[in-house]
């Protein structure tokens, strides 16, 4: 059989393209995100993504940049040397918009903050009753939280005593309680000092802000809402995965990262964050992980400014976007 030379031009132009496509559909935009802190549970979505091949499905190369106490991500992000960054509460973000700082938040992982007091069991039979106690509170929780629980229950800045981080003080004195996060202090005292403390989470007494945020530049935002939102759903996807699919790989990468995370810390942070309802509660149960709205970012905005911490007149509205979220993106993975 003979091969015209129409043919064979015909041959080569359909190959060129199918190479080119080919090509196309390998190339990855790479993208750099950075956490606040070493590898956790707590950032268990973000390694998940990355080792299921999530991130490649929405055509994305991920470089998770681990936190630290020497690390300033943050400062990196804003300067544009870092694409994503996960931020602390939404007061980060309320702070950035008093400062002038090109921040804004695109999705929420967290629904709840996961900030706790801790109590020697049975010390504490309601909320109300930490009011009798001495309290071990961070002087970053004291300028935040402590004033909305000043303003809103009447807790006084007197029965507060400095946290530097060190358990020994609470463990020492029954009539004391202690900050923590939610997977972090109580596991420590319970392997450490042989007893699990009672827990109470602020959010669950009104605290609403939402926390790990997925923060970017407005820049990016407007420049290239596209790669925005592939991160925001492929995250999305990646936390649905790590909380009810295999995260073996991904655990293994957290410890890669961060060898003080053992299996059963690790076990013990995806099941507090589970049965407290950390990811998915409130809004997020029908708009899927990583949503906010407007009505729960004005609640908290205004027991803000009740307490005291952010001035009425700031335009917290600037500080995020619901541009990129509440599409029930994963809600199919749930279990």
């Amino acid at each position: 059989m003979t091969i015209t030379r129409r043919a064979m031009l015909g041959l080569a132009g359909v190959l060129g393209l199918t190479l080119t496509g080919l090509g196309q559909a390998r190339a990855l935009d790479e993208v750099s995100f950075a956490t606040n802190w070493k590898a956790q549970a707590e950032h268990g979505g973000y390694y998940q993504a990355v080792a299921d091949g999530t991130y490649e499905k929405y055509g994305l190369k991920v470089k998770i940049v681990q936190g630290g106490p020497q690390a300033n991500n943050r400062l990196l992000m804003i300067s544009g040397k870092i694409d994503f960054h996960m931020g602390g509460n939404v007061l980060q973000a309320f702070d950035a918009v008093k400062n002038g700082l090109p921040v804004i938040v695109v999705g929420a992982i967290f629904q709840k903050e996961p900030q706790v007091i801790l109590t020697h069991p049975g010390v504490a039979k309601s909320w109300e009753d930490l009011k009798k106690l001495e309290l071990l509170i961070g002087d970053n929780g004291y300028a935040s939280y402590y004033q909305w629980m000043i303003s809103a229950f009447g807790f006084t800045a007197e029965q507060r005593r400095p946290y530097t981080f060190n358990p020994a003080p609470f463990l020492a004195n029954k009539n004391s309680g202690m900050q923590g996060y939610l997977s972090s202090e109580p596991y420590l005292v319970e392997k450490e000092a042989g007893f699990k403390p009672d827990v109470w989470l602020i959010a669950d007494q009104g605290f609403s802000a939402y926390s790990t945020t997925i923060e970017t530049r407005p820049e990016l935002v407007q420049k290239n809402p596209d790669l925005v939102q592939r991160f925001v759903d492929a995250t999305v996807i990646g936390w649905a995965n790590y909380l009810y699919g295999d995260n073996a790989a991904a655990n293994e990468l957290i410890r890669a990262d961060n060898p003080e995370m053992s299996d059963d810390k690790i076990a013990f942070a995806i099941k507090s964050m589970k049965e407290n309802g950390i990811v998915e509660s409130g809004a997020a149960m029908e708009l899927g992980i990583g949503s906010m709205t407007d009505a729960k970012m004005k609640d908290f905005f205004d027991k803000m400014v009740a307490a005291k911490v952010v001035a009425p007149d700031l335009d917290y509205k600037k500080s995020y976007t619901l541009q990129f979220v509440n599409k029930k993106v994963g809600m199919d993975l749930r279990k």
